[in-house]
């Protein structure tokens, strides 16, 4: 089984059906990876790096990642439950890290004042995440579920999130403009304004 060494780098390489439950890794870079059916809950990255890496298939359900770069990086058909984005290294310069989530179980997840210009979530399951005072302008949210998540003070000005279902968006209480959203998806902003709608 592969084992990973603090403080060393991988570049270009795919790891297959890995299990490292619990571990804890510091100082390793990964950079143009594949990670398939790798099995990473409760795993802790410290001080890591993740370029440019593929995801598929994985679960990183509660994964620690304080000081840890994400850049580049697709996550596909994974599961990532709790997991506390804010604590990963998110460098100032870098206004999009191009991440990109597809098929993906995020609840509980906390993306709390993070600026992630660009975000793309497509067809995840977002139930009870913290989006708030979050930048996500320009993202793409797109058939996804938002149940008991949380926007506010947020930047959606331009966002996606055409098909996207059961979000509690305030309109003023988040920024809104240019934004898209379905026609019958978006008679959920107007509650929030507490006007009764009649047909």
């Amino acid at each position: 089984m592969q084992k990973f060494q603090d403080g060393e780098s991988y570049i270009e390489q795919t790891f297959n059906r890995l299990s490292l439950i619990d571990a804890r890794l510091t100082g390793v870079e990964f950079e143009g990876c594949t990670f398939e059916h790798c099995d990473f809950s409760s795993a802790v990255f410290a001080r890591g790096k993740f370029i440019d890496c593929t995801f598929k298939h994985c679960n990183l359900s509660l994964m620690r990642v304080p000081s840890t770069h994400w850049f580049g990086v697709n996550f596909i058909e994974c599961k990532l439950v709790g997991v506390d984005w804010t604590r990963a290294d998110w460098p100032a310069f870098h206004l999009d890290a191009e991440l990109s989530f597809t098929q993906c179980i995020l609840n509980d997840a906390s993306f709390f004042g993070l600026t992630l210009q660009g975000l793309r979530l497509e067809e995840c399951k977002c139930h009870e995440v913290d989006f708030r005072e979050g930048d996500f302008s320009q993202a793409s949210m797109t058939h996804c579920d938002f149940s008991n998540s949380v926007f506010m003070r947020t930047n959606l000005q331009g966002a996606d999130l055409t098909e996207s279902e059961n979000f509690n968006i305030h309109v003023l209480e988040n920024k809104l403009d240019n934004a898209t959203f379905s026609r019958f998806a978006a008679l959920n902003l107007l509650y929030s304004l507490n006007i009764e709608l009649v047909d």
